[in-house]
């Protein structure tokens, strides 16, 4: 399951996991999202290791670079909202 996290102006939507594993080996998934003219283009991340796991749809160079920073500033509240149980910011 995915709790919604924010949606930026551009109609990206921001989604995470629950808080994955167990003992120090804790991660989070962070799943980027917006419309596009067949469907959706999606860009899938696991946190800590900021690995790009999915990527589906046309995401420019600069799109992917913006979200990376968002993922690098915002790690610490991805996990404290998975851990919360999915309490996003919007």
């Amino acid at each position: 399951m995915m709790y919604d996290y924010v949606t930026l102006n551009d109609e990206t939507l921001i989604t995470h996991s629950h808080l994955l594993g167990a003992g120090g080996d804790k991660s989070v998934k962070v799943h980027f999202e917006h419309p596009a003219d067949f469907g959706f283009d999606s860009v899938t991340y696991m946190l800590p290791s900021y690995e790009q796991i999915e990527k589906i749809g046309n995401y420019s160079n600069e799109e992917i670079a913006r979200f990376e920073r968002l993922l690098r500033s915002a790690a610490h509240s991805f996990f404290r909202c998975a851990e919360e149980g999915g309490h996003g910011i919007a």
